[in-house]
């Protein structure tokens, strides 16, 4: 949105977050993010206001606002051709959906150099979000390298995707309830063995926990557990557990009162996990969600920080295998190590598939046009071996 307002000479007003999801967090933009600084860094692009000037405003509040979502995956120029001139006739535009809304590929370079630059500078944590973030890696960084794995295995996730691999009845059954509860979640018959086998499904914990085994992961080191709550709790994660004793999260390494302020208030918890996934020896996410991605092109942009980019249709496969008695554990374990050797985050071209943007690489995951060449091959450290 800070790349359509410039390139479109138009003012942007601070964005309010969705209140509605799964987590119903209250957090507004700056209760995240330093808006000052936002502001502020990008004064030489664009003209950006915490909110409407007054007699604006009230527009707003009478409900008389022109509204509307704009179409997924566009080129800018759509929005010179059919934004702007809506921005003109009606003098605000409030565009209701903002994700995913600008074309990955085929945009002007000082474009794609702008959501760089936005992303990765100018937006900012609050203070009270970095210090604390900081005292995270420090107390892990005292205690060796670490890795942050990014377990997407939580109540909403399994409801949305329809996934439901080692649950029981009653928690397939809670899972359909809430799928079907929220509208806007539109596929609601879902067959969860295909979906799987597809690759569509974040891997479970007990998957997951084969797969560190399977790569070397030694056992020795930290796993620094970077979601919200594990759907199942204890009993899922008893596997994982069990091969990395050293698991830890947020709320193991901090007070309780560390944490308070940030209890309710999932965005805020999910940006405590972000700033450690930047820091970490390695970041190895089960499912490629929004901050997966973001992530993952974050540490590129850092210098190719190693991300393992699980490869999770062949995986599935691999394990059911495995589990089967159809390959032992050295022909496993190989199997996993070479298909991963170069899926490590390392300098690559972003994946172009022209009329199906949403299945090529998504920008923010490699923002090539941004990053500095480099001869990194992302090998696993021998420390880490």
């Amino acid at each position: 949105m800070v790349t359509i307002a410039r390139y479109l000479n138009v003012t942007l007003i601070v964005p309010e977050l969705d209140k509605t999801s799964f987590w119903a967090d209250p957090s507004e933009f700056q209760d995240i993010f330093d808006v000052d600084h936002f502001i502020t860094s990008l004064r030489d692009e664009v003209r950006i206001l915490k909110e409407l000037p007054p007699r604006l405003k009230r527009r707003v509040e009478t409900g008389t606002v022109y509204s509307m979502p704009p179409i997924s995956w566009s080129d800018i120029s759509y929005y010179r051709n059919q934004i702007l001139p809506l921005i003109r006739k009606y003098k605000v535009v409030h565009l209701n959906r903002t994700d995913t809304r600008l074309a990955n590929n085929g945009q002007p370079l000082d474009i794609q150099k702008l959501r760089c630059r936005v992303n990765f500078s100018a937006l900012r944590f609050t203070s009270q979000i970095e210090d604390l973030g900081k005292r995270v890696i420090k107390l892990l960084r005292q205690n060796g390298p670490f890795i942050v794995l990014h377990l997407r295995y939580e109540m909403d996730m399994l409801a949305f995707s329809g996934c439901t691999q080692g649950c029981n009845n009653e928690e397939v059954e809670e899972l359909t309830r809430m799928r079907y509860a929220y509208p806007w979640w539109k596929e609601k018959i879902i067959n969860s063995d295909l979906k799987r086998k597809d690759g569509l499904c974040p891997l479970t914990p007990e998957e997951t926990a084969l797969i560190l085994r399977a790569l070397d992961i030694e056992n020795s080191y930290q796993i620094y557990i970077a979601a919200g709550e594990i759907y199942g709790g204890n009993r899922r994660m008893a596997s994982l557990a069990s091969a990395y004793p050293k698991l830890v999260r947020k709320e193991t390494l901090l007070e309780p009162s560390d944490l308070g302020f940030f209890q309710n208030h999932s965005s805020q918890m999910a940006a405590l996990d972000y700033l450690v996934s930047l820091e970490s020896d390695i970041f190895i996410p089960t499912y490629d969600g929004n901050m997966a991605k973001v992530v993952e092109g974050h540490r590129r942009f850092l210098g190719y920080k190693q991300t393992i980019l699980l490869d999770r249709r062949l995986l599935v496969d691999l394990i059911d295998q495995y589990n089967s008695g159809s390959l032992s554990w050295n022909e496993f374990s190989n199997a996993v190590k070479e298909s991963h050797k170069y899926r490590k985050g390392q300098p690559t071209q972003r994946s172009v598939i022209p009329d199906r943007p949403k299945e090529e690489d998504y920008f923010y995951a490699n923002p090539e046009e941004c990053l500095k060449p480099s001869s990194v091959l992302g090998i696993i450290p021998e420390t880490l071996r």
